[in-house]
């Protein structure tokens, strides 16, 4: 399941609802992650998710300003890091 979820994290810089999906999955299946590594993987993984969100919105707002544009590339190469930094750890058995 985690897995799938870095998975759908990924295909999201293409097609955005990916993600939204792996949230979904993240939130239904957390308690059976509970007391195992997986489950820092779960909390990195909404993390990641909501601030990016947060993130993303915020350079929507500024865009008309042009700074915007700057944000949404800060967000999507931080994105991009937890993704591959979570997706390593995972592979490796460790928490991110």
């Amino acid at each position: 399941m985690t897995q799938l979820v870095y998975i759908l994290q990924a295909i999201s810089l293409v097609v955005g609802v990916t993600a939204i999906a792996g949230l979904i999955l993240n939130y239904l299946k957390r308690d059976e992650v509970r007391g195992t590594f997986l489950e820092a993987h779960f909390a990195w993984q909404i993390k990641t998710f909501w601030y990016a969100f947060v993130g993303f919105i915020l350079g929507w707002l500024l865009v008309i300003v042009l700074v915007g544009f700057l944000i949404w590339a800060a967000v999507g190469l931080w994105y991009i890091y937890r993704i591959v930094k979570g997706w390593l750890a995972f592979n490796d058995g460790k928490e991110p």
